[in-house]
């Protein structure tokens, strides 16, 4: 699939389910996973989870499936890359129970992370060695969006997020390799609250539509999941490339 469109986690109210017409049974992963293609590990970031606990996820979900998995705080976040080979080695340990269906591992830095230079580079060798699937950085500090930096992610086939909300700006549009673009959006205007306007999801749609036409492998991952939003605008956006691919 060049196209991929899923929500950060996969907790479903029983309202939303009924919403959705969803299964009625089944685990809540088992149910998600018949309507999206994607999901986004975010508790991997807070506390690690066990190679059998990644199995058993992988083994409920369609051949198909892809999971995103999000880097734990120790290193991006409390660490900052430094001395960090065996906590790397023991994520990728852990997430090898996902198999074939281990999607990005998705690496976030806090808004405070000012571009380390080489430590960054032999981070992101080491991080290229251990993992040969799909790897998305997130940065958040205007250090980082600069032509050195873009030309490092692209060597190293490291894709850089396109978020909404952009901070910096330029964090709006995808960067680094070409050949994955990952969109975090997070609502709007109220951040992990408000539902995308059929409007804005159209819009989207389009750019998600041109850039698999160039053959880039998209993800988009909604993260408005306060009340719901994200798995409305997750139904709304696979109809509105459905539409596009039928024209």
């Amino acid at each position: 699939m060049s196209i991929r469109i899923g929500i950060a986690g996969w907790s479903i109210s029983s309202a939303m389910a009924r919403t959705l017409q969803l299964p009625a049974t089944g685990t809540q992963l088992e149910r998600y996973a018949t309507c999206f293609s994607a999901v986004e590990i975010n508790t991997s970031f807070y506390r690690p989870h066990r190679r059998t606990t990644y199995m058993r996820w992988a083994a409920g979900v369609p051949s198909a499936f892809r999971f995103s998995v999000k880097m734990p705080r120790t290193i991006t976040h409390e660490r900052r890359l430094v001395d960090c080979q065996a906590l790397i080695e023991r994520f990728a340990g852990e997430t090898d129970g996902l198999g074939d269906k281990r999607g990005p591992i998705l690496v976030q830095f806090p808004p405070s992370f000012a571009y380390p230079g080489d430590i960054a580079v032999r981070f992101f060798h080491d991080l290229r060695a251990m993992f040969g699937g799909g790897i998305v950085v997130e940065p958040r500090h205007a250090s980082w969006f600069q032509p050195m930096v873009d030309q490092m992610l692209t060597e190293l086939r490291i894709a850089r997020v396109a978020a909404d909300p952009a901070r910096p700006h330029p964090a709006a549009q995808p960067g680094g390799w070409s050949g994955l673009a990952y969109f975090r959006l997070h609502g709007a205007p109220d951040i992990y609250k408000s539902r995308y306007t059929h409007e804005a999801v159209k819009a989207h749609a389009k750019v998600v539509a041109a850039l698999a036409a160039r053959g880039t492998e998209v993800w988009t991952i909604y993260d408005n999941t306060t009340y719901g939003a994200a798995m409305q605008n997750g139904f709304e956006l696979a109809e509105a490339c459905a539409d596009l691919a039928g024209q």
